[in-house]
Parts: structure tokens; C-alpha cells; sequence
């Protein structure tokens, strides 16, 4: 919350003043997890809220058709409303829900993902219950805590985003949502950059990452994971799910629905180090993993060798010629894509779409991406199945869903 009584420069003063106060009633949550009011017709986003509760809130920009506020009281609480467990949850930019009993975060995520379908991609399709997490704190394997480039005393705030801010941090020497093996070693962490403060120029990103083999803080140590019984070894500081108390039942989910199409071969196109390729080399005849990176290609490689798998081949493939090196026919193949939160390219999709897959499982962490590429899917012939979403990222607006699309 900003103090200063004085507007910011480029402040528009219509229709509120600056730090006017309001009295509204919430009646949504959009997907970014913040509250939609309406005063006298006109939105108003007020965060930390929960749909029915009538909040206080106080005016800090206005847009051409809405304006944003920081909430000051919250005066009819909602009964699914609960007291937050981390000290700075409000300010710190990392969470968004933990002011929600967790059935009501379920709730509303399986709800954004209905409206997404809906107006996104302009279908009405139903939406399965959104599988939850097992552990609801203390599930995340990997952090990346900032800081500020050091000053005359050192370096100050180690933690991570400021709520509604660009650069600001907050300091985080406890993160509720992080493995208690990674609170464990955060201190000295912590404490060693504070004593190397004069080798650092600028700022810079720490690592912790929960594994197998202990926690890890350089990003070339290799890690050590097993997912449903396979080994997986990758660098610390790669792309890997980093909620290990779902991530067997979210992996075997996409697997089943992929071989439930009766396909022969698999083709991964985004396989990173492998995890869906490897995980499904006992379902397919063949699986093929493509990936641009030709150091994650060798892991994912590496990591079908640690399982004495001999039925993974894994290809670098440039976006534009994905599937110039798939032997199979589309017909016999189901493609599984987990894109990055952009979504799919053009190009990928044009490719995808002459190669003719059988069957598509298409998995998301960003559910707006997704549907905008659902509606290219629709249009090339493929039908909706299930719509499963998965809370991989409890206590906050994030989730993965995994969609079945078939010809």
C-alpha cells in the first residue's frame, strides 16, 4: 500500500480521486485471483478478497474502464474466509489465496477454467473437479529468492516481489509454501550472501532445490527425483514440476488419457528432461521426446538409460520442423505438448496440425494460452474430451490443466 497522500503524476482523476475511499460489494474473482467490484456500475479490482464480502477500499489508479484499489477493512467477511499463515501473505507478491479455506480455492479455479472455455473459446464444456494437492503448505521443492544490488550496509531484502510491484522485494526468511528442507537451509543461505555482500556488483537470484540428494544451490548440481518409481537426474536450476506430492497422479492422468486413444507411438514435443516421454515408455511401443534444447535432449536421454528404457528416442528439433524426424504416421500417434505459459507458436500448431495426430494431450500451466489455442484445435477437426485441472500451486492463482483432444 503506498503512504503518500499526493497523487503519482500520471494519476487520471475520474471517476475517484486518489486514496478515495469505497464501501463494495465483491461479486467475482477474476483468474489473476482479484476481487470485481462495482460502484455505481463502474469495476473496481480490490485484491485479498473473497466473492459476497462488502470491503472497504481505497483508490490508487483509475484505467479508461475500470480502477484498481488496495483493500483497507474488510466489514462482512465471508465464511470461507480464513486467517492467512504466512506474516507477510498481503505484501509479498508470491501468494494470493491464503486468505481462502482451500476447498474455495479449488472452487473458484475450477471455475475460471469453465469461464476461460466459455469466453475464450466460445465453448460450453464440462469442467472436472480440480484434483488437489495432497499437502497444502510446504509442497514446493524449488525457490528462487532475489536481491537488490548491495548498498552501504550490505545487502538488504532477500525474498521476492513486492505485491503489485515491478522491481521492490520483500524479505522472505521463511516461505510457508516452500519444503521444510528448504526452510531448513534458507538461513545459511541467506546469511553467507549477506557475508559475501562486497563480491557482488548488481543483484542476483538465489537457487534452493529439494531433492532426493539433499538441497541444492547451484544451478549445474544434478538433482536426483523419482517420479512413480523412475529416476530422473537433471540440473538444479532446469524446468522441473516442482510439486512432487501431485506430480505422480498429474503425470499418470495425461499418460492414461494419452493411451486411452489406442495409439501405438507417443511423441513428447515439448519433453524437456524427459518426464512424460520416460514415464510413458511402458505404455507406447515407441516414444519420441523433441525438444530445442540439445542439453535438455541428452538429460532426457540420459534419463531413459538410468531406467534401462530402450523404446525412448529424443530428437533437438528447431520449432519450425518438429516433426520433419517422426517416423510415424499421425494416425498411430498421439502427440502430449506442455508448452511454456505462452501457449503454443503458429508454426508449432501449423505442423502439429499437418502431421495428424490421432489424439492430443494438451497440458497448461496457463489456461488463457491454452484456450486461445483450443479454438485452432476446434478448427482443425479435433473435439474436446476431458478437461482435468490439477492444484500444483496451492495458496496461489496458478494451476495446471491437462485438456484431451482427439480427431
Amino acid at each position: 500500500m503506498t503512504g503518500r497522500m499526493e497523487p503519482p503524476k500520471k494519476f487520471v482523476p475520474h471517476p475517484f480521486a486518489y486514496h478515495q475511499q469505497l464501501d463494495v460489494r465483491i461479486d467475482n474473482l477474476t483468474n489473476e485471483g482479484m476481487g470485481v467490484a462495482r460502484a455505481g456500475g463502474w469495476v473496481v479490482f480490490v485484491p485479498f478478497v473473497l466473492p459476497g464480502e462488502l470491503v472497504r477500499c481505497r483508490i490508487y489508479r483509475n484505467h479508461k474502464n475500470f480502477s484498481e484499489a488496495d483493500l483497507v477493512e474488510v466489514l462482512e467477511p465471508s465464511p470461507q474466509r480464513v486467517q492467512p499463515v504466512c506474516p507477510v501473505f498481503g505484501t509479498c507478491g508470491g501468494c494470493q489465496y491464503q486468505h481462502m479455506a482451500y476447498a474455495e480455492q479449488l472452487h473458484w479455479k475450477r471455475r475460471q477454467v469453465a469461464e476461460l472455455l466459455k469466453h475464450m473459446a466460445r465453448i460450453e464444456h464440462p469442467v472436472n473437479e480440480v484434483i488437489p494437492s495432497p499437502v497444502e503448505f510446504g509442497y514446493r521443492s524449488k525457490i528462487t529468492p532475489h536481491f537488490q544490488k548491495p548498498r552501504a550496509n550490505g545487502i538488504e531484502d532477500i525474498g521476492f516481489l513486492r505485491m503489485g510491484a515491478r522491481a521492490a522485494l520483500v524479505d522472505v526468511p521463511y516461505c510457508h509454501i516452500a519444503m521444510d528442507a528448504i526452510n531448513q537451509a534458507l538461513p545459511a543461505v541467506r546469511e553467507n550472501i549477506r557475508a559475501s555482500a562486497a563480491s557482488f556488483k548488481r543483484g542476483g537470484t538465489l537457487l534452493l532445490r529439494a531433492a532426493k540428494n539433499g538441497v541444492l544451490t547451484n544451478t549445474h548440481d544434478i538433482a536426483h527425483e523419482d517420479v512413480d518409481g523412475i529416476r530422473f537426474e537433471f540440473q538444479a536450476g532446469d524446468f522441473f514440476q516442482n510439486n512432487p506430492f501431485i506430480l505422480p497422479r498429474f503425470v499418470r492422468h495425461a499418460l492414461d488419457e494419452a493411451k486411452a486413444m489406442g495409439a501405438k507411438y507417443l511423441v513428447d514435443a515439448y519433453c524437456g528432461s524427459g518426464l512424460f516421454a520416460v514415464c510413458g515408455a511402458r505404455d507406447f511401443e515407441q516414444v519420441i521426446g523433441v525438444e530445442i534444447s540439445e542439453s535438455a535432449v541428452k538429460k532426457a536421454a540420459h534419463n531413459a538409460e538410468l531406467n534401462g528404457l530402450t523404446n525412448c528416442r529424443f530428437i533437438a528439433a528447431d520449432a519450425r520442423e518438429v516433426f520433419k524426424d517422426v517416423p510415424h504416421p499421425g494416425a498411430d500417434t498421439v502427440v502430449l505438448i506442455d508448452p511454456p505459459r505462452a501457449g503454443c507458436s503458429a508454426e508449432f500448431l501449423q505442423q502439429l496440425f499437418a502431421f495428424g495426430p490421432k489424439g492430443v494431450v494438451y497440458v497448461s500451466c496457463n489456461p488463457a494460452t491454452q484456450m486461445r489455442d483450443l479454438q485452432l484445435f476446434t478448427e482443425a477437426g479435433y473435439k474436446l474430451g476431458t478437461v482435468q485441472p490439477f492444484d500444483l500451486f496451492p495458496q496461489t492463482k496458478h494451476l495446471e490443466c491437462v485438456m484431451t483432444l482427439s480427431r
